[in-house]
């Protein structure tokens, strides 16, 4: 068992299968040692669930969100596992860029994305600490509360 598959065990997690892209685009390139994730929604296998679906200080709640942002990541590791075989030839996380679902008024959107990032550094330990970006935005596609963009640096 990898390092890193050991400590998502350790953590109580599993990888999904990797959601299709649901439009005209692919869900990661590799360009030299970086591997760009195309932004992951809070989708499981039966899509968007209803805690997770809707605008952070509306329907949704900030412990919601938070868990939302986890879920955007476990999408996103599931995606670096099937293209690098192993979340092993993670050097480290570069970059995350998270998309809130907000109200006009919502001003946690940080506190939501650090569901995102503390996953992150769970999984990853200090090459999981990254730059950041966190954007409240009017709509995210399939109504999801958050969505997250990665960019890793990979093991050639």
């Amino acid at each position: 068992m990898s390092s890193i598959a050991a400590k998502l065990k350790e953590l109580g997690l599993s990888l999904p299968v990797p959601v299709s892209p649901i439009a005209n685009y692919v869900p990661a390139v590799r360009s030299g040692n970086l591997l760009i994730l195309s932004g992951q929604l809070a989708a499981g296998p039966e899509g968007i669930a209803p805690a997770h679906r809707g605008k952070l200080g509306g329907s949704v709640d900030l412990a919601a969100g938070q868990a939302a942002a986890r879920l955007c990541v476990l999408n996103i590791l599931a995606l670096v596992n099937k293209e690098l075989g192993s979340l092993d030839k993670v050097k480290r996380c570069v970059q995350l860029r998270g998309f809130i679902n907000t109200m006009p008024d919502y001003k946690q959107m940080p506190q939501v994305m650090n569901g995102a990032s503390d996953l992150m550094v769970a999984v990853f330990g200090e090459a999981g600490r990254h730059a950041r970006s966190t954007i409240g935005v009017a709509q995210l596609p399939l109504d999801s509360a958050v969505e997250v963009e990665a960019i890793f640096e990979v093991l050639p």
